[in-house]
C-alpha cells in the first residue's frame, strides 16, 4: 500500500532501525554515571550530538535533544522570550507556522505578551519586507518555518534572518520539514526539528540555541541537555535519529531530484485528469516531495477514505476532517480553496509506478465523491431570467454551500447575483476561492440573522 504522508511521519529509515537495535544493547545506562556502562552510553550520546550538530550547522554544545519537535519549539520560544523580557514582550510569527508555534504564540498572548502574524501571499510565502516591517523595538523573538508543512512552500529564511540581524532580533526557525532534505540557510539564532519527519524514531526532537542568544529555561531546572530538556535521555532513539539524519542527508541530493520529478508529474497531471482542481503552493520554491491540491465540490474526509480504500495513504488540510470543522489556518492565510484538500508527500523510495497508479485512481475517487454529494456537472446550465437568487445553506457543512452555489449560478443572467446563506466558517474562504477558479465576481460578505450572506455576481 503506497504511503504518501511522509510530511506527517516518514517511515523508519533502515539505518535508524539498525542503529536503534544496536544502541538498545549498548546505550541503556545513565550517561551521567562514571562506571563503564555509563561511559559507553555517554560516548554514544556525544557521537549522536556531534552528528546531528553537523547536519544542523551548529556546535555540539549548542544542540539539545528533546522529547519531540513540538517540545523543542515550545521550549525554544518560551526560553528566548524569557531571556529577552527586558527588551520587550512582542513576538513576530508568520501566519502559516506549524500549530506548535501558533499555540506558543497564543499562550504568550494570554500571559500579556503581544503577537504579530505576518501574512503570506497566495503561494504561502512571506514577503521579507513585510516581515521586516513587523519587527519593533520591543520585539523579543521572531519565528519562521524553513518550509511549510501543508503546501511545501520554502520560506525566504536567509532574507528574513538578515533583517532580524539588523534589528537585533533572534530568529527561531522551525526546520522540521526540511532538515532531512537540505541545510537550513544561515543567520538563524534558534532552530527546532523533529526526527520522525526524516525517518528517525518518534519521540526525539532537536533544539539548537546559538551561543550568545539570551535564553532562560522555563520550568524546574534540570541538569541534563543544558537544562533545556528535563529527564533521562532516550539514548537508543537519539542514536537512531542522528544516524538516520546523516543517512538521509547523504541520499538527499539524488533522491530530491527524483522525487521532485514525480511531484512535478502530479502537479501537471492532476488539473488535466480532474476538473475543478486548484494546485496550491509555490511551484518552484517548494519542498521536492510534497504537493497539495484542492478539489471543488468534495468532502475532504470522504475523499481521503476513498483513496485509503484504493490503497493510498494521504492527508488533508481540509476543514472537512474528523478532527476539526474549521479550515486549515495555512490554506485560510493563503486565501485558497480548502474543500477537498489532499496533501501528497512522498517518502524516500517512492516509485513512478506508485505515482502513476495514484493518478489512475484519483479521478474516479473524486468523481464518486462528487456524485454522492450531488455536485454539478462541469458544463454550466443556460442562463435564466432571474436577476438574483438566494441559496439557504445554513446548518450544512462544506462543501455543500459551494455545491449549491455552483448549481444555481447559471440560473441568473450575466450581471445577476447569487447570495449564499451559510454559518460554516469554511464558506468564508471557499466561496471567494470558487469565484476565482470559475471567473465569477465575489461581491463580498454581508451580515445575516444567522451566519453570513456571501454575494456572488455572475460574469460569464
Amino acid at each position: 500500500m503506497p504511503y504518501f504522508d511522509a510530511a506527517s511521519a516518514a517511515p523508519l529509515h533502515p539505518v535508524a532501525r539498525q542503529a536503534l537495535l544496536a544502541a538498545l544493547d549498548e546505550g541503556w545506562a545513565d550517561p551521567a554515571r562514571l562506571h563503564r556502562e555509563g561511559r559507553r552510553a555517554r560516548l554514544l550520546l556525544d557521537a549522536a550530538r556531534e552528528a546531528a550538530a553537523e547536519a544542523v550547522g551548529c556546535r555540539p554544545d549548542e544542540l539539545s535533544f528533546t522529547s519531540s519537535g513540538t517540545r523543542a519549539v515550545h521550549s525554544g520560544i518560551s526560553g528566548a522570550l524569557a531571556g529577552r523580557r527586558r527588551v520587550g514582550r512582542h513576538l513576530a510569527v508568520s501566519a502559516v507556522e506549524h500549530s506548535s508555534v501558533l499555540h506558543s504564540a497564543a499562550d504568550h498572548e494570554s500571559r500579556g505578551g503581544t503577537v504579530t502574524e505576518v501574512p503570506v501571499d497566495r503561494s504561502g510565502a512571506v514577503d521579507p519586507a513585510a516581515y521586516g516591517a513587523a519587527l519593533r523595538e520591543d520585539t523579543a523573538l521572531a519565528c519562521l518555518q524553513s518550509a511549510n508543512h501543508e503546501v511545501g512552500t520554502v520560506q525566504p529564511v536567509a532574507e528574513v534572518a538578515a533583517l532580524c540581524r539588523e534589528a537585533g532580533v533572534p530568529l527561531l526557525v522551525d526546520a522540521a520539514q526540511s532538515l532531512g532534505l537540505e541545510p537550513v540557510p544561515g543567520g538563524w539564532s534558534l532552530l527546532a526539528a523533529s526526527a520522525h519527519k526524516w525517518g528517525g524514531p518518534a519521540g526525539v526532537g532537536l533544539l539548537a540555541v546559538r551561543k550568545g542568544v539570551r535564553f532562560a529555561v522555563q520550568g524546574p531546572a534540570d541538569e541534563r541537555e543544558s537544562g533545556r530538556a528535563a529527564g533521562f535521555e532516550d539514548i537508543p532513539a537519539i542514536v537512531a535519529a542522528a544516524a538516520s539524519l546523516r543517512a538521509v542527508r547523504a541520499e538527499a541530493a539524488a533522491e530530491s531530484v527524483r522525487l521532485s520529478a514525480l511531484v512535478d508529474r502530479i502537479r501537471s497531471r492532476v488539473p488535466v485528469l480532474v476538473p475543478d482542481v486548484e494546485v496550491v503552493g509555490d511551484p518552484v520554491r517548494r519542498l521536492p516531495h510534497l504537493v497539495t491540491f484542492s478539489c471543488l465540490y468534495v468532502d475532504g474526509e470522504t475523499l481521503l477514505h476513498e483513496l485509503d480504500r484504493a490503497g493510498f495513504s494521504v492527508s488533508s488540510g481540509s476543514s472537512c476532517t474528523s478532527s476539526t470543522l474549521t479550515p486549515s489556518h495555512v490554506l485560510k492565510a493563503m486565501g485558497v480553496l480548502s474543500e477537498g484538500n489532499v496533501r501528497v508527500s512522498l517518502p524516500t523510495g517512492t516509485t513512478e509506478e506508485d505515482v502513476d497508479r495514484f493518478l489512475d485512481v484519483l479521478p474516479g475517487a473524486v468523481a464518486g465523491v462528487r456524485e454522492k454529494l450531488g455536485a454539478p456537472a462541469p458544463a454550466a446550465p443556460a442562463a435564466a431570467p432571474a436577476a438574483s437568487l438566494v441559496v439557504d445553506a445554513l446548518g450544512r457543512r462544506c462543501p455543500i454551500p459551494v455545491i449549491e452555489l455552483a448549481k444555481v449560478i447559471g440560473e441568473v443572467p450575466v450581471g445577476g447575483t447569487v447570495t449564499v446563506l451559510s454559518d460554516d466558517e469554511a464558506a468564508r474562504l471557499d466561496i471567494p476561492a470558487w469565484c476565482a477558479m470559475r471567473e465569477q465576481e465575489y461581491v463580498g460578505e454581508e451580515p445575516a440573522d444567522r451566519g453570513s450572506a456571501y454575494v456572488v455576481r455572475r460574469l460569464s
